[in-house]
């Protein structure tokens, strides 16, 4: 059973940067394809970005190409979301879910298997 937890959440003002890390445990990410999932208040979950288990392709929405970038390193059992100018719009909860069911990247929740349990970004305009 995987564990998934996030971290480097926080307050950040509009144009500043985070980068969220996903630590797993309990088992191996290196063949799971990995995304990033957030859901704002009165909203329902959305697709943020994924990565394949080689890390040699990466899918986003499109409200967050070239600002945000997903990274892993299998070896440290880590993903990454490095998101620069934030927006107050990209205020939401932050989730890391890793999948044993596909081998591309889909935004659909129900394909994930795993869940981190969120992490809170907040963008101050």
């Amino acid at each position: 059973q995987v564990q998934l937890v996030e971290s480097g959440g926080g307050l950040v003002q509009a144009g500043g940067s985070l980068r969220l890390s996903c630590a797993a445990s309990g088992g191996t990410i290196r063949s799971k394809v990995m995304a990033w999932f957030r859901q704002a208040p009165g909203k329902e979950r959305e697709f943020v970005g994924g990565i394949l288990w080689s890390g040699s392709s990466t899918y986003y929405t499109d409200s967050v190409k070239g600002r945000f970038t997903i990274s892993r390193d299998n070896a440290k059992n880590t993903v990454y979301l490095q998101m620069n100018s934030l927006k107050p719009e990209d205020t939401a909860v932050y989730y890391c879910v890793a999948s044993t069911r596909v081998s591309g990247v889909t935004v659909s929740p129900l394909m994930y298997d795993y869940w981190g349990q969120g992490i809170q970004v907040t963008v101050s305009s």
